[in-house]
């Protein structure tokens, strides 16, 4: 486990470090920019005509280039990537086929290039959990190994993409595993932080989030009280957004039944 560790840490940052440029190279083909989403609305320098056209045509196309490619080659790609790799750790014993790692790469980043509503976190998460699942049945590991090797090519895959190894332990224990356990607890912290040492060199040792102002202080007691009522809000929200998705999803299966699969995304 030490070793097999060590070896999905090093695979979940270079394969973080392999999707973020793939990012920047399909953001760069469909709109001329390595990023376009904080720019504004700024056109593609390679489709001047299309002037605000652009913001419709380039989603389609993009849809109905991802769609027909997940739905041939892994359907299990499709989704938010988080929640089916806790279903294959829970239910499948960690198994997850080795395409999906590829498909999945492929799939989210034209998604991303082309201006669709994700992020990185669903996509990496999936590529380093599937990555470290095709190591793990490569050398025929039990099951209850294989789900702890698969929460260390998830906490890895986060850990390098946002240069959060603590975070990536946390995620990969919690979220991924859902069970605490020192051989778990260990594995995973080996793999988050090579990850992370991996992604650096050539990602940059940046914070990720690096806009809070500086020396924020609550002077106040009522100051906490504000928090605990925020923290009951974002609940709340949480709640309601995430039964939301999955509404839409359900009444999105009920308009779409007999039609074809690949051309959702495009639709959409």
């Amino acid at each position: 486990m030490f070793l097999l560790a060590l070896v999905v840490g090093a695979g979940a940052g270079l394969g973080a470090v392999a999707f973020r440029y793939l990012i920047y190279f399909f953001t760069w083909l469909a709109t001329g920019h390595d990023q376009f989403g904080q720019a504004g609305r700024v056109g593609s320098s390679h489709l001047p005509w299309l002037g605000v056209g652009f913001f419709v045509v380039i989603p389609v196309l993009g849809g109905l280039i991802y769609g027909p490619l997940i739905y041939r080659f892994a359907r299990e790609a499709r989704g938010h990537g988080v929640p089916e790799v806790m279903i294959a750790v829970a239910e499948n014993g960690g198994r997850i086929r080795p395409q999906v790692s590829v498909v999945k790469a492929l799939a989210s980043a034209i998604c991303i290039g082309v201006g669709g509503s994700v992020g990185r976190e669903g996509p990496i998460v999936q590529i380093g959990s599937s990555l470290a699942s095709s190591i793990g049945q490569w050398v025929k590991m039990p099951e209850s190994r294989l789900r702890i090797l698969v929460a260390c090519g998830a906490g890895g895959a986060i850990a390098a993409t946002f240069n959060a190894p603590i975070t990536g332990v946390f995620f990969g224990v919690e979220i991924i595993l859902r069970e605490f356990s020192v051989d778990a607890l260990f594995t995973v912290m080996l793999s988050a932080m090579l990850a992370d040492l991996v992604a650096i060199p050539f990602l940059g040792d940046h914070v990720f989030l690096n806009g809070f102002p500086r020396g924020i202080a609550l002077i106040h007691p009522r100051n906490y009280l504000l928090i605990a009522a925020l923290a009951v809000a974002a609940a709340l929200i949480g709640l309601l957004f995430a039964k939301v998705v999955y509404k839409m999803e359900d009444l999105w299966d009920l308009i779409w039944k007999n039609r074809p699969e690949w051309a959702r995304p495009g639709i959409g």
